[in-house]
């Protein structure tokens, strides 16, 4: 069970939480769907949720801000050594932060950012919460991955703004695709030219959840009120399929055991 305690590097994906309408309802929703046990925060946490998984902090439900026409969503959180630095380069990396970095009670410093591309995230300096403490096992994620159709103007900010470097697994022509990863390090996380695929879906960072089946767990969304949008498919990633939950908000659903064929351009 890979879990973690300590603050993660800066520049990884270190947590995601979704925004919701309706929190009790989002509550139901995933504790059947991963087995959560949801928990609330301090009355002063505004009603935010703390999913646990296995007794470690999986990922987070809460309120969409009073006042704001924004659509359900999964946020993905990067790790930070100095949230106010981070926002910083952002903005002179060409992205834009919604809000100056605040204090989230003592639990840590945050901001929520956009890149140059549109797509929304959100830093984190960890203090007394230092983001996910399970992860890569059923019910937990295990990527996060940005869709773009502005692919390499999206690396070029994440290179400046975390220090990315990038592997590319496709052909460049029907697929185009790159891991990142922290200098030294393997690939954390994904960028797809959203170019190569049909739809124009609108810039979005997106989580994926390791499943032990994904085909059980697609089913049982559906039985709780999600629908399916894409799979299940097979892939060279794994087996995989992407949901909408109830309230709209979009994530991944990946059994990387179940590995399929190779990406196009992939050498042997």
């Amino acid at each position: 069970m890979p879990t973690r305690d300590d603050a993660w590097p800066q520049g990884t994906p270190c947590w995601v939480d979704c925004q919701v309408d309706d929190t009790a309802k989002a509550r139901e929703f995933y504790s059947e769907l991963f087995g959560w046990d949801i928990q609330d925060s301090p009355e002063e946490a505004g009603g935010y949720l703390m999913a646990m998984k296995s007794g470690k902090p999986a990922a987070g439900i809460g309120p969409k801000p009073e006042g704001m026409a924004v659509p359900s969503a999964w946020t993905t959180y990067f790790a930070a050594d100095s949230a106010d630095d981070i926002a910083a380069t952002v903005t002179e990396a060409g992205g834009q932060t919604f809000m100056p970095p605040f204090d989230v009670m003592d639990v840590g410093r945050m901001v929520v950012a956009a890149d140059p591309t549109g797509a929304a995230f959100g830093v984190w300096e960890a203090k007394a919460h230092t983001g996910a403490g399970i992860f890569n096992e059923h019910g937990a994620y295990c990527w996060n991955e940005l869709h773009t159709r502005e692919y390499e103007h999206a690396k070029d900010f994440y290179a400046k703004v975390f220090g990315w470097s990038y592997t590319e697994i496709g052909d460049g022509e029907t697929f185009s695709y790159s891991t990142f990863a922290l200098p030294g390090g393997g690939g954390i996380g994904g960028i797809n030219d959203d170019t190569k695929m049909p739809g124009e879906n609108p810039p979005h960072w997106l989580t994926w959840f390791q499943a032990d089946d994904t085909d059980a767990v697609l089913a049982r969304a559906t039985e709780l009120g999600a629908t399916v949008v894409a799979g299940p498919d097979d892939s060279p990633a794994g087996r995989m399929g992407i949901v909408q939950g109830p309230q709209g908000e979009a994530f991944g659903v990946i059994d990387p055991t179940h590995v399929v064929g190779k990406f196009p351009g992939q050498q042997d």
